[in-house]
């Protein structure tokens, strides 16, 4: 089992790396789902690609967002050069970048991001048949789901472990692109979800913010035990001293030697196993969505009565009732009260009573966010660099040239070798021998090189004189030439360009007759619209199936949600619904190559009238929404234990909350989009404007509809005029 690490910028990649991390994940400046990371230029890049293959780790390039057709080239000549210098592999989301990739960069690995949304067997054996080398599965699934799909699958897997967690499904967040038009789905979440919010009973909290992820060694060994490929850390954004601690942590479960965890020591928002054991209703923190620390004990008058160690240097707060922090500080005085006496000391421990500093008016809580110990500890550990372990061969015969051999395994378990004869000739000794231990003794010590001796064979004759410092120069040639063969033996050499016609001559299915249709959630709005002569009404499905889905009969639908329905359903002419999140042409003739019985394709209102322009004609008809209280997220969770509520940020919008028939948990938007008979819609090349419905009562309906025969509306874009970062 490989540990995958997160890496934001240099420092967080170096802690990753001299923690164990067997692969790093690291994003581009300008691309991938953490844009407000630091992320990597191409050559800073590129030494860390040196860097990491020097010490036996893999690089992945996060490239898990939706991607225009001009951004795919404009991305080309960087992603060559990461590509010809050894890139690892590449994860995506967008189904366009993988027609891209797989036309320009087909000797790379390609993974399947949780943005995807990839759920079950049946989907990741499909993606496995198209191309893909790896699946990170949804962090809803639970422990019995990860092994049924471990056991109907034979691609690599790779599952989250820890770290922050997205109350709804990955992918299927729209709530920060809707709001102010920074899409997680773009790398650019403004994470509404870690805000307050206020319900129709004006009680607030962080309603829809969770704790993190921490899973612990029973969880670990359990995902050991069936065969799991790859355990995967979250933290491109977090210290790197965090990054070390956790990666550290589950090496030593994977190897055997596991030890308490102090992740919560470093960050702390509140920690859950949240769906490993099924639905975990514990996984919200109303209270606070940031890191404030652990609670260090209870405040009573001026004593604090500890639950948790505290020692000079760290960082505490001082918390009012609704956790806003009064005043922070380090501790630079403890002083115990033990039988009536007070003594200062430099630390205290858990059911220790003692005195800090003046507590400040209003305190009801104090929290430890910051451990000198665990720090200081991380920081004297980062100091050690990780080094690859080699064979050396030594042969020393009378009246030959001496020759030493150096031999390691690359991250793929290659076996390079570098070899080299020195220029003089071996003598016999006149007064004292060279014997092998004086060779082993000086061959093994190997300095501030990459590597370190694991296996030294000597072949030597009796009697020679080998000079030492013949054997020095012969190992410094050997280790720089073991390591830059090491550093090549991942290069490779790309191909040409394959460039996709923008002008492919595809043959318009759009015209003056344009067909208008609606997607309904329930029977009562279904017999609304046919009051008003609309042909083509879908049943609205499910947003996303996951592996305990599979067995529930489908609802019979000419639209898909999924890729899940989209390969069970076979019925002809079959539309997609606009949560597949097509932004691009390459997507859309990816998913005509693979399915001949898609017809229509709803566009994602995430983009403007301008970028649905640039699509272009295609091979699929298009559609657009021109009506719709947009869904802002699905969450697997039912946290309000509620079918209807309403909430609201400390903006104003306005969402209702509703569950839908798989008892998910859907938010929308109160506010519609509605550019009904807009003029702007005649220039878009689209087939098929759609109406899609949740909430609206029938006499809601009959008034939308009823907007059909008007000329002019009041309209509500959203995204469609001011795009989306």
């Amino acid at each position: 089992m490989k540990i995958v690490a997160p890496a934001g910028n240099m420092e967080r990649f170096y802690s990753a790396v001299k923690a164990g991390a067997d692969e790093i994940y690291m994003g581009l400046k300008g691309f991938g789902a953490r844009r407000n990371a630091g992320n990597f230029t191409v050559d800073e890049f590129i030494n860390s690609l040196d860097y990491a293959h020097q010490r036996g780790v893999k690089l992945l390039l996060t490239l898990n967002t939706l991607m225009t057709c001009n951004e795919m080239d404009f991305l080309y000549p960087n992603l060559k050069s990461l590509y010809e210098h050894g890139l690892d592999g590449i994860i995506i989301q967008d189904f366009g970048l993988f027609k891209f990739l797989k036309n320009n960069f087909s000797d790379i690995d390609i993974h399947a991001s949780t943005q995807m949304g990839i759920g079950t067997h049946k989907e990741i054996n499909f993606l496995k048949s198209i191309g893909f080398n790896r699946v990170i599965l949804p962090r809803e699934l639970s422990f019995d789901e990860i092994k049924n799909i471990k056991e109907n699958t034979d691609i690599e897997l790779e599952v989250f472990v820890s770290g922050a967690l997205c109350i709804c499904y990955s992918g299927k967040c729209y709530m920060s692109s809707f709001i102010g038009g920074r899409s997680g789905n773009r790398g650019l979440c403004a994470q509404p979800c870690r805000k307050k919010y206020m319900d129709e009973n004006n009680d607030s909290g962080f309603f829809l913010s969770p704790k993190d992820q921490l899973l612990g060694i029973h969880e670990i060994n359990k995902l050991k035990d069936i065969g799991i490929d790859n355990i995967k850390i979250e933290g491109r954004m977090k210290d790197p001293n965090y990054v070390f601690e956790v990666v550290d942590y589950y090496k030593k479960i994977i190897n055997g030697t596991p030890r308490k965890e102090n992740v919560s020591e470093i960050f702390n928002r509140g920690y859950e196993i949240p769906y490993f054991y099924e639905n975990n209703k514990n996984i919200i923190n109303k209270n606070y969505s940031s890191n404030i620390g652990k609670e260090i004990g209870k405040l009573i008058t001026n004593k604090i009565y500890l639950t948790n160690d505290i020692q000079l240097g760290d960082g505490i707060i001082f918390l009012d009732r609704d956790y806003n922090i009064l005043e922070g500080t380090f501790v630079n005085k403890i002083i115990i009260c033990s039988n009536g006496k007070n003594i200062e000391s430099s630390s205290a421990k858990s059911g220790d009573v003692v005195f800090l500093k003046k507590i400040p008016p209003k305190c009801e809580f104090i929290y430890k966010n910051y451990s000198k110990y665990m720090n200081d500890k991380i920081s004297n550990e980062l100091k050690i660099e990780k080094k690859i372990p080699i064979h050396i061969e030594i042969h020393a015969k009378l009246n030959q040239f001496p020759k030493i051999i150096f031999k390691c395994n690359n991250a793929y378990n290659r076996e390079i070798s570098f070899e080299y004869t020195g220029n003089n000739i071996l003598e016999k000794a006149k007064s004292t021998p060279t014997s092998s231990i004086d060779l082993l003794s000086k061959i093994n010590e190997l300095g501030n090189t990459n590597f370190y001796s694991e296996q030294v064979t000597c072949d030597i004759d009796e009697n020679i004189f080998f000079p030492i410092s013949i054997l020095k120069a012969m190992k410094r040639i050997c280790s720089e030439g073991l390591n830059v063969k090491l550093m090549e033996s991942y290069y490779r050499k790309s191909v040409e360009k394959i460039n996709f016609n923008q002008n492919e001559c595809y043959k318009k299915k759009n015209g003056k007759n344009i067909l208008i249709s609606v997607i309904a959630s329930n029977e009562e709005q279904i017999k609304t619209v046919k009051r008003f002569g609309i042909k083509k009404i879908y049943q609205a499905t499910n947003n996303i199936i996951l592996e305990k889905n599979i067995k529930k009969p489908l609802i019979k639908s000419a639209i898909v949600y999924n890729l899940y329905e989209l390969l069970e359903n076979k019925s002809e002419n079959l539309t997609l619904h606009w949560t597949f999140n097509i932004i691009n042409r390459l997507s859309i003739e990816m998913l005509a190559d693979n399915f001949k019985n898609i017809d229509t394709i709803i566009i994602s209102p995430e983009i403007s009238f301008a970028k649905i322009k640039e699509i272009g004609s295609t091979s699929i008809k298009k559609a657009i929404l021109i009506y719709s209280k947009l869904k802002a997220m699905t969450m697997e969770s039912d946290i309000f234990n509620k079918t209807d509520k309403k909430i609201r940020n400390e903006e104003g919008d306005e969402f209702s909350v509703l569950r839908n028939p798989m008892g998910n948990t859907e938010i929308y938007f109160d506010k519609p989009l509605n550019i009904i008979n807009d003029k702007n819609l005649n220039d878009l090349d689209i087939n098929e404007y759609v109406l899609e419905f949740s909430n609206e009562t029938p006499e809601e309906i009959i008034e939308i509809l009823s907007l059909l025969d008007k000329s002019f509306i009041s309209p509500y874009y959203y995204n469609y005029q001011r795009g989306v970062f």
